[in-house]
C-alpha cells in the first residue's frame, strides 16, 4: 500500500503511544501504522476538509474509524498532545515543518519522536531542529524512481548545539549509505552550478563561498593547522606592520593546533565564544584583539576564559588587516567603486610606508549632494542610521575614508582638498571643526564601518582552505540598539 518513502516513515515510527501523521492527506500511513500492529491509535489532521475526506474513506475501507482519529488542525495547532509518542510530519516544505514544530505548544514535547520528510529546503529544517535543542538521531534517503528523499529523525537533546551553514546542507546520514553518497554528490552539483552562475554574474565573493561549500559535499570537512592559517593571513595582512600600541596575531591557543570549523566576528566577546562552542569550532578569527591590555588575572566571565575553557584558538587582525590593500578599506574602496563611477586611482590617505595605507581618497566622475551620499553610504555598510554634518550644502566628489574610528583625520582630509571624510565615532568636537570648514563628514558608525571585512575574510580562506569550515558569527553584530 505504501512507496518507499512512505514504508520508510512507517518504519521508523516507535509504537510506544500515539502517533500523529500531520497533513495525512488519503491516511495511508495511519492506516498502516494501525494495520500491522504497529500502533494502537493514530491521530491523522489536515489543515483542508478535502484531504481529511479522503482520509475518511480510507479508514472506512479498512474498518479502523475507531482507531484512526481525524482532525482538521493548521499543523498540530488542534491536536490533542497527550499520550503522544510520535509525530510524522512529512511531504512539506522545510520551512514549513520547522514552523508547525516551532508552533508546538506541547507541555511533553521533550519524549516526542519527530519524524521528519521535507520536500524542499531540509537545510533550513536541520538548522532550526537544533535551535529547538531537537538533535537529527537518524538521517536516511529512500530513493522512488529518479527522486531522493530526506527522512531524518529528532528527539530532544539538552545538549545546546547549532548547526553552521555547512553542517545543515551535509545532514547526518551514515557513511555507508549509499544513497546518502548519491544525494551529496547531486547537491554538490547544485552548489557548484550556483557558483558557475555567481562567477558568470561577476559576483566573485559569493562565487567563491559556493565553490567551496561544493567541495566539501563531495570531500567533507578536514582539519588545517591553525599556524599554516596564521601564515596565510599573514601573507596577505602582515601582523608586522601592525601599529606599535596593538596587538594582532594568534592570541590564544587550542590544545590540537588545528581547526577544521572557523568563526570570523569583528570582535570576541561572550556571546561569539558560546556560539563557537556550539558550532563545534576550533578557532575563531576576528578583528579586534580579545587581549589588548595586559591581563593581570583572567576572570570567569572573561571571553579569554571561555575560549580557554572550551579549547577555541583565537586570531585577532587589527591594524594590520585596516592598512592592507585587500583589508578592511580595500573592501569599503571596492563597495563604492560598485556604487559610483571612479575612474582616477584612488590616493592613499594616510601613507604609512611599503605600500600601507590608513584609508583612501576617491574622486568620483560626477559630484553629488550630500544627502543622498549618506543614503548609499547606509545601503554599503547596512546601517541604520548614518549621521552627516549639518552645514555643508556643496556637492560633493573628492572623498576620504577611513573605517573605525577616523574622526581625527578630520584636519588631514582638509589638507588633501577633500570634499567629505567618511569614518565613524566621530565626537563632538569633531562635528563643530567639520561645519566650521563646510566639510561633509559622514559617521556611518566604527561597528558598520569595518564588519563589511568579514564576507572578504571568508572568501580568500574559503579560497585557499576550500576543506575549512568557514562561518560568519550570527552574533556578529552592533552592540547597540537604536531607538
Amino acid at each position: 500500500m505504501l512507496d518507499n518513502r512512505l514504508s520508510k516513515i512507517a518504519e521508523l515510527v516507535s509504537g510506544n503511544g500515539i502517533a500523529v501523521d500531520v497533513g495525512t492527506d488519503h491516511a495511508f500511513l495511519a492506516a498502516e501504522l494501525v494495520n500491522s500492529g504497529k500502533c494502537a491509535r493514530v491521530i491523522a489532521s489536515d489543515v483542508r476538509e478535502g484531504p481529511l475526506d479522503s482520509a475518511r474513506r480510507t479508514v472506512e475501507k479498512y474498518g479502523i474509524s475507531d482507531k484512526v482519529q481525524l482532525i482538521l488542525s493548521d499543523g498540530l495547532e488542534n491536536v490533542p498532545m497527550d499520550g503522544i509518542s510520535d509525530v510524522v510530519i512529512a511531504g512539506m516544505g522545510g520551512e514549513t515543518i520547522a514552523d508547525i514544530i516551532g508552533g508546538c505548544n506541547c507541555n511533553d514535547s521533550d519524549n516526542i519522536r519527530w519524524i521528519l520528510q521535507p520536500m524542499t529546503k531540509p537545510e533550513h529544517l536541520r538548522k532550526k531542529l537544533y535551535e529547538y535543542m531537537l538533535h537529527i538521531t537518524e538521517e536516511y534517503i529512500v530513493g522512488e524512481g529518479d527522486k531522493l528523499y530526506v527522512i531524518m529523525v529528532a528527539e530532544y537533546d539538552p545538549d545546546f548545539r547549532y548547526l553552521t551553514e555547512f553542517d545543515a546542507l551535509y545532514g547526518f546520514f551514515g557513511n555507508e549509505d549509499e544513497l546518502g553518497k548519491k544525494y551529496r554528490l547531486r547537491e554538490s552539483e547544485r552548489l557548484a552550478k550556483i557558483a558557475d552562475n555567481l562567477k558568470n554574474a561577476g559576483k566573485i565573493e559569493e562565487s567563491i563561498h559556493f565553490a567551496a561549500l561544493a567541495y566539501k559535499m563531495k570531500n567533507g570537512v578536514d582539519s588545517v593547522k591553525i599556524s599554516d592559517i596564521y601564515d596565510y593571513l599573514d601573507s596577505l595582512y602582515p601582523f608586522a606592520a601592525q601599529e606599535k600600541w596593538d596587538n594582532s596575531g594568534l592570541l590564544v591557543e587550542n590544545q590540537s593546533g588545528e581547526a577544521d570549523t572557523v568563526v570570523l566576528s569583528l570582535d570576541i566577546d561572550n556571546r561569539v565564544v558560546d556560539e563557537a562552542a556550539c558550532k563545534w569550532a576550533d578557532l575563531i578569527i576576528s578583528h579586534h584583539p580579545v587581549i589588548f591590555d595586559p591581563l593581570r588575572r583572567i576572570e570567569r566571565r572573561s571571553p579569554v576564559y571561555g575560549l580557554i575553557e572550551c579549547d577555541i584558538a583565537a586570531i585577532c587582525a587589527h591594524t594590520n588587516l585596516d592598512i592592507a590593500a585587500g583589508g578592511t578599506n580595500g573592501v569599503i574602496l571596492k563597495k563604492l567603486r560598485e556604487k559610483f563611477a571612479i575612474n582616477a586611482e584612488p590616493e592613499p590617505f594616510e601613507e604609512l610606508g611599503g605600500g600601507n595605507s590608513l584609508g583612501w581618497i576617491v574622486t568620483l566622475d560626477e559630484k553629488i549632494i550630500p544627502e543622498y551620499f549618506a543614503l548609499i553610504l547606509k545601503e554599503i555598510f547596512g546601517c541604520e542610521y548614518v549621521r552627516f554634518s549639518r552645514t555643508c550644502l556643496k556637492r560633493i566628489s573628492r572623498i576620504a575614508f577611513c573605517s573605525g574610528s577616523g574622526g581625527s583625520m578630520l584636519g588631514l582630509a582638509v589638507e588633501k582638498g577633500c570634499d567629505a571624510l567618511v569614518t565613524g565615532d566621530v565626537k563632538h568636537d569633531v562635528w563643530i571643526e567639520a561645519n566650521n570648514r563646510h566639510l561633509a563628514l559622514f559617521d556611518c558608525g566604527h561597528f558598520h564601518t569595518e564588519n563589511l571585512v568579514l564576507p572578504e575574510l571568508r572568501r580568500v580562506l574559503e579560497e585557499r582552505f576550500p576543506q575549512l569550515d568557514v562561518e560568519i558569527a550570527e552574533r556578529s553584530k552592533d552592540p547597540c540598539q537604536y531607538v
